[in-house]
């Protein structure tokens, strides 16, 4: 039985470690969140992020789902297939070279690792075969990333793998993967927007303190809410290793090292996929790696209930400003129709 700490803070009965004892003091008279949430603040704290180097890498999903059967993915509007071979994830164009066949629509992987054509089982691997060529995939132990190398935005130069933030060496992972109706910087914006969550999420999150600020990171004092009055508060710490994640870190309280990775893959225009990797660490358990499978789904629910609510918040930053670029463009047009009539 693990024993940990409860102590009474105003309305709140918290587990485990105070952040305050190690941690900065929390402040007296906080600024009000409407305040700290300065739009141009989080403009520039997403201009650091989006100057990053990405390396050409993009995350398709987690690993563990590639070995049921072929999946497709559609990043930046090239429809892809992913799967399990024998040394690894392989990925490649979704269309069969020979006739076209969707390999991910009936497509099955042979005992030696090939993925077969449902139309007329022509074998496709690790070589190329005609235009069809496979790309370079990366399994990182939790999620599968594919680097396409005509999608680097500029100042990208690419990366012999994926950029990684610093990860537990015994965890629990959970990935979710929500698609919505913005880009990938809407997304980051709203992880950089971390005074939204005790608002926005009150099932989830109780009071949010920003605790430490520079121009790499964010790190703020928040309670997580486990159930009613019952929650546990730790010190997060938010930062951009690359220009399509945001990774928040335990770094104080309990669970110190624990991590989220919220990564933005860009479907096509206007449309994004958020995979979310949950990465729990304890020492206090040190056997969680080997915890059963619904304790993954639980931490899974709880992502993606915080997604399917932030994936509306990302939606309407983007369509307020696809609006304001609207207007823009309206009025430039409309100022070189006075110019032609001149």
């Amino acid at each position: 039985m693990v024993q940990m700490p409860l102590r009474r803070d105003g309305s709140f009965l918290l587990l485990g470690r105070d952040p305050r004892v190690d941690g900065p003091p929390t402040p007296d008279a906080p600024v009000p969140d409407w305040i700290q949430a300065d739009p141009r603040r989080i403009r520039r704290a997403l201009e650091r992020a989006r100057s990053q180097n990405g390396g050409g890498w993009f995350v398709l999903g987690a690993t563990r789902s590639l070995r049921e059967k072929p999946q497709k993915f559609t990043v930046v509007g090239r429809d892809l297939v992913a799967w399990m071979g024998p040394d690894g994830p392989r990925v490649a164009p979704d269309a069969c070279p020979h006739m076209g066949a969707s390999l991910s629509c009936g497509g099955r992987v042979d005992a030696d690792g090939h993925i077969l054509c449902p139309w007329h089982g022509l074998p496709l691997g690790a070589r190329k075969h005609g235009v069809w060529a496979p790309l370079l995939a990366h399994d990182d132990g939790v999620l599968t990333w594919v680097r396409l190398d005509a999608e680097l935005a500029p100042g990208e130069s690419p990366t012999a793998s994926p950029i990684l933030p610093p990860r537990p060496s015994n965890f629990l992972d959970a990935v979710i993967r929500v698609e919505a109706r913005c880009a990938p910087e809407d997304v980051l914006a709203n992880r950089l927007d971390p005074w939204h969550g005790a608002h926005f999420h009150p099932h989830s999150f109780g009071r949010l303190h920003v605790v430490g600020e520079d121009d790499d990171s964010i790190t703020v004092r928040v309670i997580y809410r486990i159930g009613g009055r019952l929650g546990m508060e730790v010190d997060a710490r938010f930062h951009c290793p690359d220009p399509r994640t945001i990774v928040m870190t335990i770094v104080g309280g309990e669970g110190v090292g624990s991590v989220v990775e919220t990564h933005a893959t860009p479907i096509d225009e206007g449309r994004t996929a958020v995979i979310e990797a949950t990465l729990a660490t304890s020492e206090r358990l040190p056997s969680l790696s080997k915890a059963p499978a619904f304790v993954r789904d639980l931490v899974a629910q709880r992502a993606a209930r915080l997604w399917g609510e932030d994936a509306e918040y990302c939606e309407r930053t983007y369509a307020l400003r696809k609006q304001r670029q609207d207007r823009r463009l309206l009025r430039v047009l409309d100022a070189t129709e006075e110019l032609d009539a001149e």
